[in-house]
């Protein structure tokens, strides 16, 4: 395994793979690695012959008082769990080197990111797709894997890789679950013990939710998912919707198969998660 802080020496050894005809994969992490990030790995090493990490704590997806400064950061961890993972090139650059002081391009895509994460938190998506664009470009993957606990990420990432004509396949990955169901993220390491109990709580609530989808309206399986949500203790919801799978839109009473997608905070944390919902074919009641 390699550690790569150069963009352009990760372009010239990416394009030299691409030349002698490997197949590239691409897991793009903020690093703080966990058993969701190694999962991902696994997919790559699995389907590719070469498997790039990039480890980036991305300072364009933060806004003003957000956690990037306290966002954790153990490289040394992080590089060995690749290493005894079998990761081929850990790609950890700089941020001048990524962004430097001249830099003055974005990538957008519109409605998708002004919507539900969107919403709370301007300007995110911009930096996360300007970011990825640029990985993709120093990697020349050939696939990408991305975690559906980001499930809007996901969708931005899919429309801005379609719209902009990239090689890179992006490939959707299972949510990773600690064994009480609370989704896996770096960020879990700021809840204490009694804000984890109380997390846990979310992903339940959201089982439940997707069973009533299958023969109730899915404006009633919302309102009593919100009410449950609104009884966790310590818990603020940003927000709660139901859209549809495959473009975001708010779900309706034709809607198949839909996401119910939701961004709360426990104390000072905030946490993201999401299900996939499917409509039975049975008459749903009122």
């Amino acid at each position: 395994m390699k550690v790569i802080k150069n963009t352009l020496q990760m372009q010239k050894i990416a394009l030299k793979h691409l030349k002698d005809g490997d197949e590239i994969g691409l897991v793009p992490t903020m690093g703080a690695l966990h058993e969701g990030h190694i999962s991902l790995i696994a997919k790559s090493v699995k389907n590719d012959d070469i498997t790039i990490v990039s480890i980036f704590v991305n300072p364009t997806q933060f806004g003003p008082n957000e956690d990037y400064l306290k966002y954790p950061r153990p490289s040394e961890k992080d590089k060995g769990i690749c290493k005894k993972n079998h990761v081929d090139y850990v790609f950890m650059p700089l941020v001048n080197d990524v962004f430097p002081s001249d830099y003055k391009t974005f990538v957008e895509v519109k409605t998708l990111q002004d919507i539900l994460c969107g919403a709370f938190r301007p300007n995110h998506f911009r930096g996360v797709a300007t970011v990825v664009a640029k990985l993709f470009n120093i990697s020349c993957a050939d696939r990408a894997y991305f975690g559906m606990k980001d499930f809007q990420q996901l969708k931005i990432v899919e429309k801005m890789a379609k719209d902009l004509n990239f090689r890179t396949k992006i490939v959707p990955c299972s949510i990773a679950r600690e064994r009480n169901g609370l989704a896996l993220s770096s960020r879990n390491s700021y809840l204490s013990v009694d804000e984890k109990k109380m997390s846990m709580n979310i992903s339940r609530i959201l089982r439940e939710a997707a069973k009533d989808f299958r023969c109730r309206n899915f404006n009633s399986v919302k309102k009593d998912a919100v009410d449950k949500f609104k009884k966790i203790p310590g818990s603020k919801i940003d927000y709660a919707e139901i859209v549809n799978f495959d473009d975001l839109s708010p779900a309706d009473k034709n809607t198949k198969k839909a996401v119910f997608t939701v961004a709360i905070w426990i104390g000072k944390t905030r946490l993201i998660d999401n299900v996939v919902m499917i409509k039975s074919r049975r008459r749903v009641r009122k």
